[in-house]
């Protein structure tokens, strides 16, 4: 805590299911795709799209894919985050926590477990594990910890921290994270992106004239950045390879995880992995940035699916470098921000 006990830090994450039982399976992803802000249809089309259609044929196939990345110790995500935790608190003297956007531990839980543990904070600093700012991701994490505050009014005002796809520290803890993999001999480096309806980053579009307008939309300046995820995925790429010295045509970004049948941001990562190794990329490295923590996305998705994918195809090397989990510098960054953000500097955040 610190001097006077009035300061907590949460990590707030995405979350996972309690277990890879198909009924909590069910159970997780009926929460996260009824969120109107990832699959943004009027409420009886979003009812029945997800508790007629998707859940019930996708959460068997799902909870496959949980078990084969669980742990021990539970889903990777949770343990993963929980460990970050462990490791940035005694860098600080603010008491963190961790909360989930769906399942547990939930924002209403942590919330009251700082009210009981430590009933003299009036401030909360919450960071979103988002390095990029998508309704379906930061938004929505804001905006659920916003309503869960207000409804139960809870007796300490609450501060984010913003996105930080361009923040220095992360974009160095990033950075050196990466640099051991690319000192081996590769063909190409692929930045893999959680993909986003093309709808959402025209909703998200402050001017609604700007973003998917223009082959260059993202390079052209406009206030429509604060807000797009394609533009703050394609700015730490291009922070990251500066940095790395990857040459033009050595690396490009890609977008995975899609879902259903409307256009989502492009190039796919799959169609990538699988085209790849016909243009004569036969080594190829492979890092996610848009997550902090390893989780079904990376683990199964990219990890075994798209390995399987690209050497299928013809390739004959698919490295994936890991999240930055517990890496040094992340935790040092996030230990700097949380102390930053405790005095006069107020420029990371968002409220």
């Amino acid at each position: 805590m610190n001097e006077n006990g009035t300061r907590a830090v949460i990590l707030m994450n995405l979350g996972s299911p309690d277990s890879t039982s198909i009924p909590d399976v069910r159970k997780y992803l009926m929460e996260f795709l009824m969120d109107g802000r990832v699959i943004d249809y009027p409420y009886i089309l979003r009812s029945i799209l997800v508790g007629g259609l998707i859940v019930p044929f996708r959460a068997a196939r799902s909870a496959k894919a949980y078990q084969s990345i669980w742990t021990k110790e539970g889903s990777p995500l949770i343990v993963n985050t929980k460990q970050l935790q462990a490791a940035v608190q005694p860098d600080v003297i603010e008491s963190v926590h961790v909360a989930m956007r769906y399942g547990n531990p939930g924002m209403k839980e942590t919330y009251k477990t700082i009210v009981e543990q430590h009933p003299a904070v009036n401030e909360v600093l919450i960071i979103p594990m988002y390095p990029h700012y998508a309704m379906s991701s930061y938004e929505t994490a804001v905006e659920y910890a916003k309503q869960i505050h207000k409804k139960y009014k809870f007796p300490f005002t609450i501060k984010f921290i913003k996105p930080f796809f361009d923040q220095e520290d992360y974009i160095h803890a990033l950075t050196e994270s990466i640099r051991p993999f690319v000192q081996q001999p590769f063909d190409h480096f692929l930045f893999s992106y959680h993909g986003i309806p093309e709808r959402h980053v025209l909703k998200s579009d402050p001017t609604k004239s700007h973003c998917l307008q223009s082959p260059d939309c993202c390079e052209a300046h406009s206030i429509a950045h604060s807000t797009c995820y394609r533009h703050q995925c394609l700015r730490t790429s291009s922070l990251v390879a500066e940095k790395l010295q990857l040459k033009p045509g050595k690396y490009s970004f890609a977008f995975q995880s899609r879902l259903g049948r409307s256009e989502w941001l492009k190039p796919y990562s799959v169609v990538r992995l699988e085209e790849m190794p016909a243009e004569g990329i036969k080594k190829l490295v492979m890092v996610c940035p848009a997550f902090v923590s390893d989780c079904l996305e990376t683990l199964e998705e990219i990890a075994e699916e798209g390995r399987d994918v690209f050497l299928k195809a013809g390739g004959e090397q698919f490295t994936l470098i890991p999240c930055l989990n517990v890496h040094p510098l992340w935790v040092a960054t996030l230990s700097r921000w949380i102390r930053e953000t405790a005095g006069a500097d107020q420029s990371m955040i968002y409220s």
